[in-house]
C-alpha cells in the first residue's frame, strides 16, 4: 500500500530553518516524480519542489529558488525539503506528493497520491 507520511514541521521564527521529511512506501522512486506541495489557509495549492528519478529538480514557488532545497536518500526511501530564510508566507500546511508518473510537470506536477501534510508556521 502507497504511504507518504510527512514530519518535520512546527513554529519557527521568521529567517530561521527547517528540514521536512517525508517516508515513502509502497512504491518505486525511481519510476515517479517526487515532491512538496503547500496551501497556506484561504489559499489555493501551490507546487513547492518536484525531483525526477532522474535527479532533475525543480523549485517552483519563485520566493524559493535559492531558499528551498530538495533532495532524498534512497537507502532510508525518504524524501526531504530544506527550507532557509523562512518567511511568513511561506506559514502553510506541507504536502509530500507523488506524480503519475517520472516527469516533473510545468507549471505545476500532476499529483497522483500525497500525504497528510505537516504545518509549518513561520512567526514573524
Amino acid at each position: 500500500q502507497l504511504r507518504l507520511v510527512e514530519s518535520g514541521g512546527g513554529l519557527v521564527q521568521a529567517g530561521g530553518s527547517l528540514r521536512l521529511s517525508c517516508a515513502m512506501s509502497g512504491f518505486s522512486v525511481d519510476r515517479y516524480a517526487i515532491g512538496w506541495f503547500r496551501q497556506a489557509p484561504g489559499k489555493e495549492r501551490e507546487a513547492v519542489a518536484c525531483l525526477q528519478p532522474t535527479g532533475r529538480r525543480l523549485i517552483y514557488v519563485d520566493s524559493g529558488k535559492g531558499r528551498f532545497m530538495i533532495s532524498r536518500d534512497t537507502s532510508k526511501s525518504t524524501l526531504y525539503l530544506q527550507a532557509y530564510f523562512l518567511r511568513a508566507d511561506d506559514t502553510a500546511d506541507y504536502y509530500c506528493a507523488r506524480a503519475y508518473g517520472p516527469i516533473c510537470g510545468e507549471p505545476e506536477p500532476a499529483w497522483e497520491h500525497w500525504g497528510k501534510g505537516t504545518l509549518v508556521t513561520v512567526s514573524s
